[in-house]
C-alpha cells in the first residue's frame, strides 16, 4: 500500500498523498467535494476513518480510568482493573507480536492466579515469529483551514464550532462537553467522535489530552435490542408473578392457584378424594363456619398513614367519618371518584392519636396508594400527613369460625381478647408466639366470627403453620378464594364485581355512608338527580325458584312476561355461588328499585351461555328461569354470629 501511495495509485484508483477534504456540496445528497489546495472532486460518497483505538468500554464498567497514549493517539485503560486482566490491541498493543506475547503473558498470570505454574521460559519459546511493521500515528483532529462547518460526531452533528462554544460558555471539563454538545450520546456512543473533540479542547484549554480527560461508559458496549428484552415475555412469563407468604406451604398441600392481579392465591386445597372443585370449596366453607378456617389475605392493599392531620385527610378520602374513630378501633370505609361513582372499600384502623392503617381490595392497592399520594401532595399539601405502602411489609391471615377465638388464644401473648374486651371492630398491636410483633383486627368478611392477624412477612409462612399447628384440635382447615367469595356472597358483602366503574353508593344500599356534614371526594357529583333516581337499580339477593337451577353472573332480569330485549332489561347479576349453608344456588345483583321489590319473582335471562362445567344443566331449553329478589343477607342477616 506504502508503495502504491508512493505511485499514487491503488489498482487504478488515484491516492492523493496530503490530502485535505475542505468542504462538500449538494442538498439532498453528495455531489463533490473541494480539497483545501481548491480541487474539486465529483463524488457521491465520502467516507472518514478514525484509524484504530483500544476498546477501553469494558474496563470502565468496571469503574476503570482511560490513560492517553500519544504513541497511538488514543486512550487505554490504566493500572489494574479488578477481576480483569487486559491484553492485546485492548491495551495499546498495536502491532501483533505484542499482542501475542502479551496474551500468553496474561495467561500465564491468570494460570499462576489459580495455583498452576507457569514460567516465562515455558511460554516465550513458543511465541511465533512475526515481521511487524512500525506503528506510526500521525495525529489529525480537523481540517483547521477549512471555512465551513468541521463535524466531529457525524450522528449528532456535532461540529468544531459547537466544542468551541461549550468552551467559550464555560462548559469545559468533559462531563459538561459532553452534555452541552451531545457529543457521544448516539448510538456509537462516542467510538468515533470522543478523542477528536477531546483534541479540540484540549487546544482551547491549552491542556493536553491526558489532563483534558475523557469520559467513562456505561453498560451496555452493544445496545440491547427490545425484542430481545420482550422475548421471554410470553404465556406464563408476560409479567412478574407475586407470591403470597404462605404459597409455598400452599403448594406442598396441593393447592390450585389463581391470578390475582399480578398475585398468585390459592384458591382451593382439595384432599384425597375429591375429585370436583366444588367438593373442596363446599368442605372449606362447611368446615369454616362450622368450626374454623385460615385464609391468607396478605394480597390486600395496606397503607400506613399518620401525622397530625391524618384524620381530617381520611375524612376527605373516604365518603364517612374517620377522624371522630375512637384508638383501637375499626371502620368500614368507602371511596369515591371525583365524578360520584365508588371507587374502592375497605376497613381503616387507629392505631394510634396520629397514626391509621387502611387495608383496599387487591386490585386497587396500587391504585388506592397513587389516589391518596396525589391527593396529599397536590391537593392538600399543607397538611401534616404521610403515606407509606406496607402491602409487601405485613403478611396477613383471615381466622374465622365459631372456634376462631379460641385457636387465637393459643398463640396470642397474654392479650385478652374476649368479647368483651374485644369486641367486634377492634384492634390492637400486640405480640404473639412469644414476643413476634404482631397486629389484631377484629373484622369478618365472612360473617363468621373472625379475625385478621397480621405479622411482619417474614414470619408469614412460620405463622401459617403456628395457625393450622393450634387449630388441629378443632379441625382448623386452610381455605382459597373460592370459598371466601362463596361466604362473602352468602353474607351479601360487596366486592370487585359489584364496584365495577358504574354503582354509586346508592346502588349499593350505602347512601348513608356519604356524609352530609363534610366534604370528601366525589361528593357533590354523588347527589346529582340521575344518580339517586327512585328507580335506580339496587344491590339485592336473588335465588332460584327451582332450587336445582343453576344462576350465571351476568345474566339480566326481565320482568315475568316481557321479552328478553333491551328495552326490557331491569339489571343485572353481578356475583354467583353454590351455597352449601342453604344447598343451592345463589347470587347478588342489581336489579331497579330492588330494595321495594324483596320477594317479587322475575327472570333471570342468557341466551348466550350454558352452565359452567361439572354444573347441572338448566332445565328451562330457553336458558331462562325464575328467582326470587331477596335480601343479599342470606345468613345471619343479623350479625349475631360475628358478634358473638
Amino acid at each position: 500500500v506504502r508503495d502504491a501511495v508512493n505511485r499514487k495509485e491503488l489498482n487504478g484508483i488515484e491516492v492523493i498523498p496530503g490530502g485535505k477534504v475542505a468542504s462538500t456540496s449538494g442538498r439532498k445528497g453528495l455531489k463533490s467535494i473541494t480539497l483545501t489546495n481548491g480541487r474539486k472532486l465529483q463524488v457521491d460518497c465520502l467516507a472518514v476513518s478514525g484509524g484504530w483505538s483500544p476498546n477501553v468500554h469494558l474496563t470502565c464498567h468496571k469503574r476503570g480510568r482511560p490513560r492517553y497514549d500519544e504513541r497511538i493517539a488514543a486512550f487505554v485503560p490504566d493500572g489494574p482493573i479488578e477481576g480483569m486482566t487486559v491484553a492485546g490491541a485492548a491495551k495499546g498493543a498495536m502491532d501483533l507480536g505484542s499482542c501475542i506475547s502479551g496474551g500468553l503473558s496474561a495467561g500465564a498470570e491468570a494460570a499462576a492466579s489459580l495455583g498452576f505454574t507457569a514460567t516465562s521460559a515455558s511460554w516465550k519459546s513458543t511465541v511465533p515469529q512475526t515481521d511487524d511493521d512500525p506503528v506510526q500515528v500521525s495525529a489529525f483532529w480537523h481540517v483547521a483551514e477549512s471555512r465551513g462547518r468541521a463535524w466531529l460526531d457525524l450522528q449528532n452533528d456535532v461540529t468544531v464550532k459547537d466544542v468551541m462554544i461549550s468552551h467559550a460558555e464555560g462548559f469545559r471539563s468533559v462531563e459538561h462537553l459532553k452534555r452541552y454538545t451531545t457529543l457521544g450520546m448516539a448510538t456509537d456512543q462516542g467510538k468515533t467522535s470522543s478523542v477528536p473533540a477531546l483534541a479540540v479542547m484540549a487546544s482551547l484549554t491549552g491542556k493536553s489530552i491526558e489532563e483534558t480527560g475523557t469520559t467513562i461508559f456505561r453498560p451496555p458496549y452493544t445496545p440491547v435490542a427490545i425484542g430481545a428484552f420482550a422475548g421471554r415475555s410470553r404465556g406464563k412469563e408476560f409479567r412478574p408473578v407475586r407470591h403470597t407468604p404462605s404459597h409455598a406451604w400452599a403448594k406442598e398441600r396441593g393447592a390450585v392457584f389463581v391470578e390475582t392481579g399480578n398475585w398468585l392465591r390459592a384458591q382451593w386445597y382439595p384432599i384425597e378424594g375429591e375429585t370436583l372443585w366444588r367438593e373442596s370449596v363446599d368442605r372449606e366453607v362447611e368446615a369454616t363456619r362450622g368450626s374454623v378456617g385460615i385464609c391468607d389475605v396478605t394480597t390486600l392493599g395496606k397503607i400506613d398513614i399518620q401525622g397530625r392531620d391524618a384524620g381530617e385527610f381520611l375524612d376527605r378520602i373516604y365518603s364517612n367519618t374517620f377522624s371522630t374513630l375512637a384508638i383501637g378501633k375499626v371502620r368500614y370505609g368507602l371511596m369515591l371518584r371525583e365524578d360520584g361513582i365508588v371507587y374502592d372499600d375497605g376497613t381503616t384502623a387507629r392505631l394510634g392519636k396520629t397514626h391509621y392503617v387502611m387495608t383496599t381490595t387487591t386490585a386497587n392497592a396500587g391504585l388506592v396508594f397513587r389516589r391518596m399520594e396525589f391527593a396529599r401532595q397536590c391537593l392538600w399539601p399543607g397538611m401534616d400527613v404521610h403515606l407509606i405502602s406496607i402491602t409487601d411489609g405485613w403478611a396477613q391471615f383471615a381466622v374465622a369460625g365459631p372456634n376462631s377465638r379460641k385457636l387465637l388464644e393459643r398463640i396470642v401473648d397474654e392479650f385478652d381478647i374476649s368479647n368483651e374486651a374485644f369486641p367486634f371492630m377492634s384492634c390492637s398491636e400486640l405480640t404473639v408466639c412469644d414476643g413476634v410483633s404482631a397486629r389484631l383486627f377484629r373484622i369478618s368478611f365472612s360473617g363468621e366470627l373472625a379475625y385478621e392477624i397480621a405479622v411482619p412477612s417474614r414470619y408469614g409462612r412460620s405463622m401459617m403453620k403456628a395457625l393450622m399447628d393450634a387449630g388441629k384440635e378443632f379441625g382448623a382447615v386452610p381455605y382459597g378464594t373460592e370459598a371466601l367469595g362463596v361466604m362473602r356472597v352468602e353474607k351479601g358483602h360487596a366486592a370487585g364485581n359489584e364496584l365495577n366503574g358504574q354503582t354509586t353508593a346508592h346502588n349499593l344500599g350505602l347512601g348513608r355512608m356519604v356524609s352530609r356534614k363534610k366534604d370528601c371526594i366525589g361528593n357533590v357529583l354523588s347527589q346529582r338527580e340521575e344518580l339517586l333516581r327512585a328507580d335506580a337499580v339496587n344491590l339485592v339477593g336473588f335465588r332460584p325458584v327451582e332450587r336445582n337451577d343453576v344462576l350465571l353472573a351476568g345474566s339480566h332480569f326481565v320482568a315475568k312476561g316481557a321479552l328478553a330485549t333491551t328495552e326490557n332489561d331491569e339489571g343485572w347479576m353481578s356475583s354467583v355461588a353454590y351455597s352449601p349453608t342453604l344447598g343451592h344456588s345463589i347470587g347478588l345483583g342489581f336489579i331497579k328499585n330492588g330494595r321495594e321489590r324483596i320477594g317479587e319473582i322475575v327472570v333471570d335471562v342468557d341466551p348466550l351461555r350454558h352452565p359452567g362445567r361439572n354444573e347441572p344443566p338448566r332445565q328451562q331449553p330457553d336458558s331462562s328461569m325464575e328467582v326470587e329478589i331477596v335480601s343479599p343477607h342470606f345468613f345471619d342477616p343479623d350479625g349475631e354470629r360475628l358478634r358473638g
